[in-house]
């Protein structure tokens, strides 16, 4: 179970990340995480930065050591990690690097409710998404070769996690394509009795039943 953090929103973790590199204002901060690319690395809100940012400061994980002011621009105030924070940024990134955790793909919630579409179109879309997945299997690929010319491996490992894991989703679609285009797919018959008649097969309305089984209502 996920420990939980003084500051939990994940953009806190990777402002941490950058003032251990140097300390910096805000706006700096901002540009490098962008420059890095950590947007695209985990899921947060732009809007909530200074918030983040302001948290860390109030928890100690950070702390102001100067202001600087530039003539066009608004005083700004440096952070720099803290002890406190560092020995979080470690300590987060040894839980998310060991300890798996539920997550929930767009991908995955359309999965579960294929049914809802005829097989031949399900097919159709599944083939255009293994095109596009493709694609980008190809450029992403292309990128990384470039990229490990002159960046350290050690700092690309997420996009090769990333390749790795589009390659393994191409792989598992290619396999789920070739048993519907065959016909071998388990149950295809009455999945496409059920789109092309309206009426729900014996077989589901069975499946249907047992599954909305409730022992603790049951007398």
């Amino acid at each position: 179970m996920p420990k939980r953090r003084k500051v939990g929103n994940l953009l806190a973790l990777a402002v941490l990340s950058a003032l251990a590199q140097r300390p910096m204002h805000p706006y700096e901060i901002a540009t490098t995480l962008r420059a890095w690319g950590k947007d695209q690395d985990m899921e947060f809100k732009w809007g909530s930065f200074y918030t983040v940012v302001r948290n860390l400061d109030k928890h100690q994980l950070i702390a102001a050591v100067e202001s600087v002011r530039d003539s066009r621009r608004p005083e700004r105030t440096v952070y720099r990690i803290t002890e406190a924070g560092r020995a979080e940024l470690v300590d987060w990134a040894r839980e998310l690097v060991s300890t798996p955790e539920p997550e929930h793909p767009r991908f995955r919630a359309g999965l579960s409710v294929l049914a809802a579409l005829h097989p031949d179109e399900a097919t159709d879309l599944l083939r255009r998404r293994l095109d596009l997945l493709e694609g980008a299997i190809h450029r992403d690929r292309d990128a990384l070769d470039t990229h490990l010319r002159e960046i350290p491996r050690l700092f690309l490992i997420e996009s090769e996690y990333d390749l790795a894991m589009r390659a393994a989703e191409a792989a598992w679609l290619r396999g789920l394509l070739d048993e519907l285009t065959s016909g071998t797919y388990p149950g295809l018959d009455v999945w496409r009795t059920f789109h092309e008649t309206g009426e729900m097969p014996a077989e589901l309305t069975q499946l249907a039943e047992r599954t909305s089984y409730d022992p603790d209502t049951t007398d």
